[in-house]
């Protein structure tokens, strides 16, 4: 006997106002920007009170309260300034190392950040933006020009030292961008993909290039032009 496959759909594969689809691996956890940024006087955002409200009564004492206030309120004035800079979609990765020799328990927990933005771009073939989006980089970016399905992509990847804030620990941190233009030729998706587990590099890359390379501009859902609904 054989066994037919099982797949689930995601509810935004039937989203009407999508414009792009993909699929993230295992271990990424959407952050819901919406629940989180909602408009003041709104329903979701009495929504989110109700959600927060008994986590504050949980709180042992006033401190800690306090201390929680405090990091939702930095937590949404990061996602607020991501909004605003174009993020339509965040989540945070974490994953288990397991790469090392002779680890068959796995190592320490890494972590990681994936946002995917919409730039707005002056018309031009598509293949001309994937190109110019990677043009102002700086020397030390490495860049790289291929086609996918969903059409011309450029990668980008950079290693950074983030600046000195007080209290936070210097580390290199590595961003491995995509770069993918609609075919509307206005606009372009950027997929970012930060972590500060800069050994592990390559599996990132290959993370972000598998994200890519699933990447669709056509609903999945939609049928095809000419075909049957």
């Amino acid at each position: 006997m054989t066994t037919a496959p099982h797949f689930t759909v995601a509810d935004s594969a039937g989203d009407p106002d999508a414009v792009i689809w993909f699929a993230e691996p295992a271990g990424f956890t959407a952050v819901p920007l919406d629940a989180l940024l909602p408009d003041p006087d709104s329903p979701a955002s009495d929504d989110l009170r109700a959600a927060v409200e008994p986590l504050l009564r949980a709180a042992p004492d006033a401190f800690v309260r306090r201390r929680f206030a405090d990091a939702l309120s930095q937590g949404q004035h990061l996602l607020g300034a991501l909004r605003e800079e174009g993020t339509v979609h965040c989540s945070i990765g974490l994953h288990r190392d397991d790469v090392g020799e002779g680890d068959t328990s796995g190592g320490p927990p890494l972590l990681s950040f994936f946002t995917v933005s919409w730039r707005s771009t002056a018309v031009a073939s598509r293949a001309a933006t994937a190109a110019r989006a990677v043009s102002g980089l700086g020397a030390g970016a490495c860049v790289e020009y291929v086609e996918l399905p969903c059409g011309p992509v450029t990668f980008s990847e950079n290693l950074s030292l983030p600046r000195a804030v007080e209290g936070v620990p210097r580390v290199p941190l590595v961003q491995f961008r995509a770069y993918l233009p609609h075919p509307d030729c206005r606009r372009l998706a950027v997929f970012t993909l930060s972590t500060a587990a800069v050994g592990h590099r390559e599996q990132y890359r290959a993370i972000l290039r598998r994200i890519a390379s699933l990447t669709s501009f056509d609903g999945p859902l939609r049928p095809a032009p000419g075909g049957r609904a």
